[in-house]
């Protein structure tokens, strides 16, 4: 690699059509059991006599890794204990559903859990239902929910739960006061060792093939947008086909655009003004920004510099990302090669330059200054470098999922799923090709616009790419 410094351009490009999934990994009722033997060891090595997993519609990856039964309409816990049958609770309208689980559960009913005004002729206390499961005086139990708590958090430690308060307190009276009742969704979401940080072939295949989804459905909008249209008759350009979503759909032009957030309206796209898109569902998620003008002759005087001053070294920081990713790099050195280049203020970047990415479009980042932490083979990422420049210059953006795999892991992936390993390879010499981004051999971009980025939404075969 001669230079982390890529002098790049607004070029002609042909973006390929990588392919369509036709084939739909699952995951194992085997790796399911795998996954809540290696939890349940996991807390006995924290001295943990059980694990109460919290999920509801919002919050639902660590019980649906776990499991594979997401929550609908309502919340759900999950009890595991040593020597036990998984017990799920749930509420009126998933007991049924949960039949379709991917492992072996045993159901407790807990009606509480159903919606507003629906029957609770059935119900009982969720005390009654955690002693039954075997929870109770003395013992240590750990409580998993979506977020744990660190140096960061002033005035938080393990003791402080994200779970609703009703359960929380339920625990803690069971176990009295010999008891304690802590919080470890770290097990599962650690940046650095989290049991969902690093994946199998299965979920790797199935990650990338949520990816093939909502890459092409944004492709969709970059290719088919135009002025006039309205902002929900362009979301419409993505095809939604029903795969559950890990974020609200977003896509907003004109001065909305900038806060990059809000769902389509009804308002008329018009020329010349911003445009922002992103849409994911679980294990994907992918974004791109830009300008509704053909040329940056369409553009504001003040701003007609937008390639030079905003969009170039943007893609020239994005592109040593990704020259830079590989395992064993760690998590700082990742941080320091974006930061450094796009360190002036008017850049704004205030989140972390890439996160890992799961059933959750944010599992936790590694990429944060100074982080020692290694990456490693199995880690499903998302190169995420936002600028918020508060600026008429607005923004630019590449969201794409990529996996690191050594070469065993990709040999399993190319035996196991040879139609998604075609895909990864296309992609792979796209990028390494046509865009110049020199990638190590164990990244395997996801996207079907991988690294593709066209500012000007009305020439969209007018991409950047490094011209060394």
């Amino acid at each position: 690699m001669s230079s982390l410094d890529p002098a790049v351009a607004l070029v002609e490009l042909d973006l390929p059509d990588f392919g369509e999934a036709s084939v739909e990994p699952t995951i194992p009722a085997a790796t399911y059991e795998a996954r809540i033997a290696t939890a349940l060891a996991r807390a006995a090595a924290r001295g943990l006599e059980a694990l109460v997993v919290y999920g509801d519609r919002e919050h639902s990856a660590n019980v649906t890794y776990l499991t594979g039964y997401d929550p609908r309409f309502e919340e759900t816990l999950l009890i595991l204990k040593p020597g036990a049958v998984p017990a799920l609770v749930i509420g009126n309208e998933g007991w049924g559903y949960a039949e379709l689980a991917g492992v072996h559960l045993e159901r407790e009913l807990f009606q509480t859990f159903s919606l507003l005004g629906q029957p609770r002729d059935r119900n009982r206390a969720i005390a009654a239902i955690l002693a039954g499961r075997g929870i109770g005086v003395g013992q240590r139990i750990g409580t998993v929910g979506w977020k744990y708590f660190g140096p960061g958090d002033p005035g938080l430690d393990e003791a402080s739960l994200e779970i609703p308060s009703y359960i929380a307190d339920t625990l803690r009276r069971l176990v009295g006061p010999t008891g304690s009742v802590v919080n470890a969704t770290d097990i599962f979401m650690s940046a650095e060792d989290g049991l969902r940080a690093f994946n199998d072939v299965d979920q790797l295949a199935v990650f990338e093939y949520a990816s093939t989804y909502t890459s092409t459905g944004v492709r969709n909008v970059l290719f088919g947008v135009k002025p006039g249209m309205r902002e929900s008759e362009a979301a419409r350009l993505i095809g939604y086909n029903g795969m559950p979503m890990s974020a609200h759909l977003m896509l907003s032009s004109g001065p909305r655009a900038s806060y990059g957030l809000p769902s389509p309206s009804a308002k008329v796209i018009e020329r010349g003004e911003p445009l922002t898109v992103a849409y994911g569902v679980w294990g994907a998620l992918n974004a791109r920004a830009g300008f509704m003008v053909a040329s940056a002759d369409e553009l504001p005087a003040g701003i007609r510099d937008y390639v030079e001053k905003l969009v170039a070294p943007y893609y020239s920081a994005v592109a040593a990302w990704y020259e830079t990713l590989g395992i064993g790099v760690s998590g700082g050195e990742l941080y320091e090669v974006v930061v450094s280049r796009l360190a002036d203020p008017f850049f704004g970047i205030g989140l972390n330059p890439g996160h890992q990415i799961h059933l959750d479009e944010w599992l936790n980042s590694p990429i944060t200054p100074d982080s020692r932490i290694e990456l490693k083979s199995g880690m499903a990422l998302q190169v995420d470098i936002i600028p918020a420049t508060n600026s008429p210059w607005f923004t630019t953006n590449i969201e794409d999922g990529l996996i690191l795999a050594d070469a065993d892991l990709r040999a399993q992936f190319a035996a196991r799923y040879p139609e998604a390993w075609a895909r990864i390879e296309r992609r792979r010499a796209f990028m390494i090709d046509q865009l110049g981004i020199r990638l190590k051999p164990e990244v395997l971009p996801l996207s079907n616009i991988p690294a593709y980025l066209a500012p000007f939404l009305l020439s969209p075969h007018r991409a950047m790419a490094v011209r060394r």
